[in-house]
């Protein structure tokens, strides 16, 4: 895959003066706000999806959203990709290899989705429960690495300790660290950055964590589940269906995850 970028950096966060009212009355004040942009998603000169997202790391959205979608199955399967920004947004252009751009152009969907929108746009119920893959055997963690991996995240969330106003997504290995941390205004968004990046690495990552500062919903394992997390921990609570998905996925879900508990809801024997 090549990339040839023509895009300024964009801003992904501004500072806006507002007026901060306590009990003891009003005062002047600023605060940084995470930039919000539309981000087209485009395969073969057809936009695939447009997104609300963080205008950052949007090679890696290109990359994770093509493979989480089921667009591609190797990164290597993008001949091209090239960022773009103008006036009304961002593109990220993509041009796949001939028997993918084949497949996509006789399943042609548009997906348009608000912030966070994971399910926007999908042509039918069946497309909604796609199968999910089944993760690998043989990774287990104790409570104290779950609770380490926890524990060095907010440090690695560099947009949202400014704004407080993004999701978060990493991969966390016990005794290394967190090989990659993404952030972005859509839960969606940070997981398919997250998915890219570690795609496009050098060298496969080692066994480990799948950290989510969100809740999780059915996508959110879903694409979990192309990225080969055994173990998803989460901060928020899951959905009855996430649970269902992660079970049939073979994958150790955890959830409602805080300094000192967390509480597991499938493949209980991965945790020591």
């Amino acid at each position: 895959m090549t990339n040839a970028r023509d895009i300024a950096p964009i801003p992904v966060s501004r500072t806006r003066a507002v007026s901060r009212v306590g009990r003891d009355g009003a005062r002047p004040d600023t605060r940084a706000l995470a930039e919000e942009t539309p981000v087209a998603l485009i395969h073969d000169a057809t936009t695939t999806a447009v997104m609300m997202a963080t205008p950052a790391d949007i090679e890696d959205f290109a990359v994770g959203f093509s493979l989480t979608e089921g667009i591609i199955a190797d990164p290597a399967e993008i001949r091209e990709l090239e960022v773009a920004a103008g006036d009304l947004g961002v593109e990220a252009r993509m041009w796949l290899a001939k028997p993918r751009g084949e497949a996509l152009a006789a399943r042609r969907r548009l997906l348009a989705g608000p912030t966070g929108c994971g399910l926007c746009g999908v042509e039918s119920l069946a497309e909604a429960l796609r199968p999910t893959p089944l993760v690998g055997k043989g990774f287990r963690v104790t409570a104290e690495e779950i609770w380490a991996a926890l524990d060095a995240l907010p440090a690695a969330q560099t947009l949202g300790a400014v704004t407080r106003a993004v999701h978060a997504a990493g991969w966390w290995t016990p005794g290394v660290g967190f090989a990659a941390v993404r952030e972005d205004v859509g839960r969606h968004n940070a997981l398919d950055k997250l998915v890219g990046a570690l795609a496009r690495a050098a060298q496969p990552c080692a066994p480990g964590l799948l950290v989510l500062t969100s809740r999780v919903s059915v996508e959110m394992v879903q694409k979990a589940a192309v990225l080969g997390a055994q173990v998803l921990v989460a901060v928020s609570a899951p959905t009855t269906l996430a649970i269902a998905t992660a079970e049939r996925a073979g994958m150790t879900l955890i959830g409602v995850a805080r300094p000192d508990s967390f509480e597991v809801f499938t493949r209980g024997d991965r945790v020591v």
